[in-house]
């Protein structure tokens, strides 16, 4: 009998999202953002505990917007881990900001903060920490607030994996600092194909994104621009999806955390797969994250037996594009040995057990 493939990720879309799409086409809309999206931004903010969140059309100009709302200007410098997807960095250098690559905690792989200092110059404007795949930096994050009081420097939270997860004193990430960013492309907890949301609890950079985002308008339904923007709206479509997945997003944080342990359980006794720790009472995990041996060995292996994995991200001053020589040992070795097991919500616990043994029997 053939196997059937398990993804190693998979958006998770039912039959309430296309039922509440059929509605809303029946209301005769005019698809552009208007009062579900309001109602998808108050369910974000609500969720978090936010004072406001502002959505847009997706995850990576949410942290350009976040970058430029909290004064970051062409030139200045924002450290950024060298562990996270590029659309952090890649974000900045759209409007002339200059990202400082710095290496993350091996625990975490959150920004190593001791790094961080040696890399902060009279051109630092920003630090944006990422939620590494939900978790916390070793330090806290308050660590991170005071250093940014010290020198006079703006916190930005990109927590596009984190939603769902929180800081030890009960805080959503991403609501830390001034601004926090989050993701709802196809691999996330909830997703609406592509999207964005920036949440704050200060008025003025609330108001500073709004109008970022859709022209620069002094306000909705007019042609007075009396500030620069641009556009970036997101849809009543998306919101409508949204506000569906934010209904079975509780469900999905405890499945997450059970495949998780399950995951953490049946591979104790490999010695050759070290899974990142995760404290469970506070943290979702985003992806099944791990540091294998023979990474690429395996990784065939397991595509031979119907298993999908995905190698988990370089370091960025490794890609063609940025080029950037330096030493950043716990960014490499995760370059070399980091994995990505299959995390879909909507594995089965048969189908963790054959993933589990699957790789017990490749290292056999």
């Amino acid at each position: 009998m053939t196997k059937e493939f398990i993804m190693q990720m998979r958006p998770w879309f039912g039959a309430e999202e296309k039922q509440a799409l059929m509605e809303y086409m029946d209301e005769d809309g005019f698809l552009t953002e208007f009062k579900k999206t309001e109602a998808f931004e108050q369910s974000i903010a609500h969720y978090t505990g936010a004072k406001h969140c502002v959505v847009v059309n997706n995850g990576t100009i949410s942290l350009t917007l976040a970058a430029m709302a909290a004064g970051v200007e062409a030139g200045d410098e924002v450290i950024v881990p060298n562990y996270t997807m590029i659309a952090t960095p890649n974000a900045l250098r759209m409007f002339g900001a200059v990202p400082v690559f710095v290496d993350v905690e091996p625990k975490t792989l959150c920004l190593d903060i001791n790094l961080v200092k040696k890399a902060i110059t009279p051109k630092t404007k920003a630090i944006v920490l990422v939620v590494a795949n939900g978790r916390a930096p070793v330090v806290g994050i308050e660590a991170f607030q005071q250093l940014c009081d010290q020198h006079g420097l703006v916190l930005i939270e990109d927590a596009a994996q984190g939603l769902g997860s929180y800081y030890p004193d009960a805080a959503h990430t991403g609501t830390k600092g001034l601004v926090g960013s989050f993701s709802f492309s196809a691999p996330k907890i909830i997703s609406t194909g592509q999207g964005g949301a920036l949440v704050t609890n200060d008025d003025a950079v609330a108001d500073q994104l709004r109008r970022l985002k859709d022209f620069g308008r002094a306000s909705g339904g007019n042609d007075i621009h009396d500030s620069l923007g641009f556009n970036f709206k997101f849809t009543e479509l998306q919101a409508v999806i949204g506000l569906c997945q934010m209904d079975k997003l509780a469900a999905r944080v405890v499945r997450k955390k059970v495949i998780w342990q399950q995951y953490a359980d049946q591979l104790e006794s490999c010695s050759q797969v070290k899974l990142f720790e995760h404290d469970l009472t506070i943290t979702t995990p985003w992806f099944i994250d791990a540091l294998v041996e023979q990474r690429e060995a395996l990784g065939v292996f397991l595509k031979a037996e119907m298993i999908g994995t995905r190698v988990m991200y370089p370091p960025i001053t490794q890609q063609k594009v940025y080029g950037i020589t330096g030493s950043y040992p716990v960014a490499e070795d995760i370059g070399h040995n980091g994995l990505w097991l299959p995390s879909s919500n909507q594995l089965t616990d048969v189908d963790i057990t054959r993933i589990c043994d699957a790789i017990k029997d490749f290292y056999a």
